[in-house]
C-alpha cells in the first residue's frame, strides 16, 4: 500500500476525509467453535490468503484484502458487512439480479484476473458465511455508513498524469515499487501489484478512475489516510488507471466495440492512448497470468 514521504512545500492542504459513525462488526476469532465458525475463520482467512487457500481461482499478485481493507472489516474501504445487507440486488454492470456469491465471483474474474469459483463452492460459502457473521445486527436492505468508498469531491483541475507520476513516486513507489509491480514480502506478495500482468484487470473497479480515486483518498498511504488531497489523489489515480493490465474478460469483437459497450465513461482509459499506446490494445496488454 501506498507509504508517504515528507511532503513538498507545494503540496495542497490535504481535505479531511470524514466517515460518519459507523457499525462495528464481530472479530472471526470470536464466531463459535462449530461448523459455521470454521466457515467463517476460512472466509476471513481467504479474505487475506486468497492465492494460497484459493489457488486455481487466483491468475494474479492480489489478494482480496488489498481493497477491502482490514480483511473486509474496515468501513470505507468495502466493507463485507456494508456490501452484504444489500444483496440480492440488481447491477448494472452484467445487467442482472447478483446474489452475495455472483458478486464476489465477479471480485475473482476482474480484480483477481481469474477464474470465479463455482456457486455454492466451499470457498464461495465461506466468503459469504464470514460476510454474513460480520454484518450481525445491521437490517436488510439499508446502505449503512461506511459501505464502499466516501464520496470524493471532484478534481479542482482535470486529473493529469504529470503530476500523477510525482504523487506516486513521493507517496506510493516506495511500497508498491517504481514500476507498479508491488513488493514480495516473506515468500508472497505483501504490496500489492498496481498495473502490469499480475495486477487487477481492466473490468475491475479500480480500473476507473473515480473509484480509484475515492479508495486512495480515504485509505492510502497506509497508515495514513486522508493524507492525500483531493487533487493528488484524482492525479495518481489518473496516472495508475493510464497503464498495462490484463485483458477484459469481456472483450469482444473489437477494442473499440468493447470499450462502447463496457467502457463508455471518463473515467475509464480503456482503449485510450497514453504515451503512444492504445490501452488495451494486444500489443499493450501484459499477458494474464504471468509468473
Amino acid at each position: 500500500m501506498f507509504v508517504a514521504t515528507r511532503p513538498h512545500a507545494a503540496t495542497p492542504a490535504p481535505a479531511t476525509v470524514a466517515i460518519a459513525p459507523v457499525f462495528v462488526p464481530p472479530l472471526a476469532a470470536d464466531a463459535p467453535a462449530d461448523a459455521y465458525g470454521d466457515a467463517v475463520r476460512l472466509g476471513a482467512r481467504l479474505m487475506t490468503d486468497t492465492a494460497k487457500l484459493a489457488p486455481g481461482y487466483v491468475g494474479n499478485g492480489l489478494v482480496c484484502s488489498n481493497c477491502h481493507l482490514d480483511a473486509g472489516r474496515k468501513a470505507g474501504a468495502a466493507p463485507l458487512w456494508a456490501a452484504f445487507v444489500n444483496f440480492p440486488a440488481f447491477r448494472k454492470k452484467n445487467g442482472e439480479i447478483n446474489s452475495f456469491q455472483k458478486r464476489v465471483q465477479d471480485c475473482f474474474l476482474y480484480s483477481l484476473n481469474g477464474t470465479p469459483p463455482p456457486l455454492g463452492s466451499r470457498e464461495l460459502l465461506a466468503i459469504e458465511t464470514y460476510a454474513a457473521f460480520l454484518a450481525r445486527g445491521l437490517p436488510s436492505g439499508m446502505s449503512p455508513a461506511g459501505r464502499g468508498f466516501p464520496a470524493l469531491a471532484p478534481p479542482a483541475l482535470p486529473a493529469d498524469d504529470a503530476r500523477g507520476a510525482n504523487v506516486f513516486a513521493e507517496k506510493c513507489a516506495s511500497c508498491h515499487g517504481s514500476d507498479g509491480a508491488g513488493q514480495a514480502v516473506a515468500g508472497g506478495t505483501g504490496y500489492p501489484p498496481l498495473w502490469g500482468a499480475r495486477s487487477f484487470a481492466w473490468g475491475a473497479g479500480m480500473a476507473t478512475i473515480d473509484k480509484a480515486a475515492a479508495f486512495i483518498h480515504a485509505n492510502m498511504p497506509l497508515g495514513q489516510e486522508g493524507s492525500l488531497s483531493v487533487q493528488q489523489a484524482w492525479d495518481v489515480a489518473n496516472f495508475i488507471d493510464g497503464q498495462v493490465r490484463p485483458q477484459d474478460p469481456r472483450y469482444s469483437v473489437s477494442l473499440e466495440a468493447t470499450r462502447k459497450r463496457h467502457h463508455d465513461s471518463p473515467f475509464s482509459r480503456y482503449g485510450t492512448v497514453v504515451r503512444g499506446e492504445r490501452l488495451g490494445e494486444s500489443a499493450s496488454t501484459p499477458v494474464a497470468r504471468e509468473d
